[in-house]
């Protein structure tokens, strides 16, 4: 795989630090249903709730459905 070189004009010309960048990327491609959530967090170098608050900033919903329902319940069953 190759590392992605953004050149420092793009970056000043966008106003955005390469953090900012990189956190606006994730969440981009994590509303795309491009990244699972714990990748996007990855690629924003944000822990969960962080990158879940910056989700919320730009009003970009958690995508969270029946499989995702189902294998939380199986979890919690485990718990016992």
């Amino acid at each position: 795989m190759t590392d992605l070189i953004i050149p420092g004009g793009i970056l000043e010309k966008v106003q955005m630090s390469p953090e900012d960048f990189l956190v606006e990327l994730a969440v981009y491609l994590y509303d795309k249903e491009v990244l699972s959530m714990g990748k996007a967090k990855e690629l924003a170098k944000l822990d969960l709730i962080s990158f879940q608050k910056e989700l919320a900033k730009r009003a970009v919903s958690i995508k969270y459905d029946y499989e995702d329902f189902r294998i939380d319940m199986k979890n919690l069953e485990n718990l016992d």
